[in-house]
């Protein structure tokens, strides 16, 4: 694994030579699997690299803030802050606030070192200390030791009297690793988690052997010995007794009329084909969800761009400039009353810049405990859509003031059955979703899921998902239901990302590599896929519907398709749908235009714009 993440700048360098500035990638179906492994795998490499970067850089501001606050603190305060800041960033093991001269060893110190790694860590540690006494500050190279990645840094004092040493732990090199790996589909779905799997083909539903990346492509994973049934006419109790006793099954689950039956000694086919004998509208496999991560004609909405001022914003977020964000931030910033469900591994409700952000969800795969994201690829994806914005701190979200619902319906596995994620979705509709945002999929046609997102549709919510990350042409659900929008993935240069799925069921494209968002710990991470195209475009939809909460769900849609930035071949096509979303044209067009519907640009639901800051901040604090 760490030999390619030692490499990172050659493979960025092969992919500048596979496809020079201002040309497309090959069309897909030009691109054999080899080839497309390769693409994946730099993609994987840029992440890890972008992912360093970040990780760099907001620990360095970190911990030039925390200089700053060190200064006018007694020793024994210190310490409280030291224990503070480590607590909130246990990714940096160990802080060491030192004077001038004084030997390491005596600082003030929170956290440690394993005693298997210190001496690996121990020179570096050294030469940092040397670096902050000369007033200078310091970043290691990347340090191995006992199965870990390190890095050590020093951040002088402006008055050069004392400074601050880290050790920090870059875990999340190898979380984002391993979560890319699945997500990009470089390796076979494992077979890990809580769940007995096969794989099957999506329209005939006969098993396949998946011992290949490339093999994913339209295949399916189901529980082996459940399956859910839809009754025409709900069951006795007494009929339930004989079903269970039939297929010697364990106590089932219901959502509405729909139920999941598992059984002991029967496989899924098996039982698909007991049921036949029932009046049914369908019985079919349990299906597992996994995450598939222009010039402005207004001339005064150009001179007005905001630019926002959080740490990692200018220099890592291109995607929010690309699709006309700044810009449409004249138009509104959100409103508190349109709710976003994120359903997906969760959020980690305490991280510093979402937390403030959230309302209250729900964890289906544990309803004892809070929604809270053990896997990153949730986190991620709120943080496309909210993260807080204008606060000195790590990325901004598209929304300035949308709330977000987490919504846990994948375990840590990143793996999620057809039952939790419909039950996820009706409790999102349930509890004031006004769009969700489903950045998981499965290549099966569930008709189980297709209730449940009509349920959601007919409710007037506005359904977004991700298309998925195989590069194939096979119709990846939930996108490819018709009351849900499907996004594809471009990268910077606006081409077609080399994994996106596409299909004439592609709606429109956002950007989807390397993009940098908020990753549990109170970590940032870079990540690729179309799961994070998806957010852009459902945070989108919930700025539609704070400057317009009259416009229907299929309005918001339609008018999402019509303002896109047309990309490839002229009109829809295939690979991009309507165009790359452009929000500045939304906003504009989504305007109300008689006086009734003027009140959507009440203070609460535009940000105040043109108001002082001061005056801003009194209004919402």
């Amino acid at each position: 694994m760490w030999k390619y993440v030692m490499s990172v700048l050659l493979v960025i360098a092969g992919v500048a030579l596979l496809f020079p500035r201002g040309e497309q990638a090959p069309a897909p179906e030009t691109v054999t699997p080899a080839a497309e492994l390769q693409m994946k795998q730099m993609t994987l490499n840029q992440d890890l690299a972008r992912t360093d970067e970040l990780c760099r850089s907001e620990c360095s501001m970190v911990l030039h803030r925390t200089v700053q606050e060190l200064r006018t603190k007694e020793s024994g305060q210190a310490m409280e802050t030291l224990k503070k800041v480590q607590a909130e960033h246990p990714h940096m093991e160990l802080l060491a606030w030192t004077k001038t001269q004084q030997p390491l060893e005596q600082s003030a110190a929170a956290g440690g070192l394993p005693g298997t790694v210190r001496p690996t860590i121990e020179p570096f540690l050294k030469k940092a200390k040397r670096q902050v006494d000369s007033g200078q500050a310091y970043q290691s190279k990347a340090i191995h030791a006992d199965g870990s990645t390190y890095f050590v840094i020093g951040v002088p004092s402006e008055d050069g009297s004392a400074g601050l040493v880290g050790a920090v732990r870059q875990q999340i090199l190898q979380q984002v690793a391993d979560h890319q790996l699945k997500n990009l589909r470089i390796v076979a779905y494992p077979g890990e988690g809580r769940y007995k799997i096969k794989s099957v083909d999506a329209n005939s539903l006969q098993d396949v052997r998946v011992d290949h990346p490339e093999d994913n492509e339209g295949t399916s994973h189901y529980h082996v010995n459940q399956v859910v049934v839809k009754f025409k006419k709900e069951p006795a109790e007494s009929e339930l007794t004989r079903i269970r006793k039939d297929i010697g099954g364990s106590p089932f689950r219901k959502l509405g009329s729909t139920y999941v039956f598992e059984s002991g000694n029967m496989e899924a086919k098996q039982m698909m084909d007991y049921f036949k004998q029932w009046n049914i509208e369908y019985a079919e496999p349990h299906f597992l969800y996994l995450t598939n991560q222009t010039e402005i004609n207004n001339p005064e909405t150009e001179a007005t761009v905001f630019t926002p001022n959080d740490s990692l914003y200018q220099r890592y977020q291109w995607n929010l400039p690309q699709i006309e964000t700044e810009a449409g931030w004249n138009i509104t910033r959100g409103s508190q009353d349109v709710v976003v469900a994120v359903v997906d591994t969760g959020v980690d409700i305490n991280h510093p810049d979402l937390s403030k952000q959230l309302v209250s969800g729900y964890n289906v795969v544990n309803p004892e405990s809070q929604p809270m994201d053990d896997v990153g690829h949730g986190t991620h994806v709120a943080g496309v859509v909210g993260a807080l914005v204008n606060n000195n701190l790590g990325v901004a979200g598209m929304s300035w003031y949308n709330r977000i619902m987490p919504i846990k319906v994948l375990d840590k596995s990143g793996a999620g059955s057809t039952y939790a994620v419909a039950q996820g979705i009706i409790w999102a509709t349930d509890h004031g979703a006004k769009v969700i945002n489903m950045s998981l999929g499965n290549y099966a046609d569930s008709q189980f899921l297709h209730d449940a997102i009509k349920y959601a549709f007919d409710r007037d919510v506005v359904l977004i998902a991700a298309s998925g990350n195989d590069n194939t042409e096979q119709p990846g659900y939930p996108a490819a239901y018709p009351e849900v929008f499907a996004v594809a993935a471009v990268d910077a240069r606006k081409s077609k990302a080399s994994f996106s799925n596409y299909g004439d069921y592609i709606d429109a494209a956002a950007p989807g590599v390397s993009i940098a968002s908020t990753y549990p710990q109170s970590q940032y991470a870079a990540l690729s896929g179309t799961s994070m195209a998806s957010p852009h475009v459902t945070a989108l939809a919930a700025l539609i519907r704070s400057v317009n909460p009259n416009l229907k769900n299929t309005e918001v849609m339609q008018l999402i398709r019509d303002t896109a930035t047309d990309l490839g071949t002229s009109g829809k096509d295939k690979y991009f749908g309507h165009g790359l979303i452009d929000v500045v044209a939304a906003l504009q067009a989504a305007k109300p235009t008689t006086a009734g519907q003027e009140a959507v640009n009440a203070p609460n639901e535009t940000g105040l714009i043109g108001w002082p800051e001061w005056l801003r901040r009194l209004f919402y604090q």
